[in-house]
Order: structure tokens, then sequence, then C-alpha cells
């Protein structure tokens, strides 16, 4: 599941491969992208990249709420953010990029965020 649409919508998995209130990672043209999904349903896509650790583990972070808000605690340091806005509710000057999700039938898809540039990764020789 890796080709792109003509609106930049890249299918990453079915929903019958999420479980509520945890994540998996997918990548997405060269980005670790953590796709969540919260006891309601709703689906998310963060970075799965921790900015306070530099690991790719948030799709492995504890799911849940502060308030009203959707939150991931990240498995590092346990560092929260809002799964809507990817901002850190624990440092407002640090946040993740949030990616567009919707689902079509079974299938998620991920659109990234402008702010992140796709990553092309070329192999050594090749043209």
């Amino acid at each position: 599941m890796s080709s792109y649409d003509d609106h930049g919508w890249t299918p990453v998995c079915r929903v019958l491969d999420l479980v509520r209130e945890s994540g998996v990672a997918v990548l997405v043209d060269g980005l670790a992208i953590a796709i969540i999904t919260t006891h309601d349903g709703n689906i998310h896509a963060i970075s799965n990249r921790d900015p306070f650790s530099g690991a790719s583990v948030m799709a492995r972070g504890i799911v849940g709420s502060r308030g009203s808000l959707p939150v991931i605690s990240s498995p590092m340091y346990k560092q929260v953010f809002d799964l809507r806005t990817g901002q850190c509710l624990d440092d407002a000057a640090v946040r993740v990029p949030v990616h567009e999700v919707r689902v079509d039938g079974d299938t998620v898809l991920v659109r990234l965020e402008e702010s992140c540039p796709p990553h092309h990764s070329q192999v050594s020789g090749s043209a």
C-alpha cells in the first residue's frame, strides 16, 4: 500500500488492522508516521518521531485523553501530545507534525502535512 492518488493521498493500512487506543507505524514517502486510533474509533496520523528523544516510537505511546482532548503520551519521557494539532501539552514550544487522514471503504489513507516535504531515498548508483 504505497501508491499516491492525484491529490496526495497514500493508502497505508486497512481499518481492520487498527486496534482502538493504540497505534501502528507506517512509512509514507520515507517518513515514519504513527496511525493512532482513539477509544471512540477516530483515526489520527502524527509523526512517529518523538521530538524529545529523537526515537521513532510515538506509535507505541499511551493513547487517552486530557479533558476532552485526544492525546498520546510518548513512551520515552511521557510528554503528552494533542492528536488533533500535534501540540505538546507539557512544553508549548514543541509540536509534532500531524497529517490528514481519511477512510475509503476499508482503507486508511494519509496525506502529508505541507511542512513535511516528501523524503525520497535514492539507491547508490541509480539515476
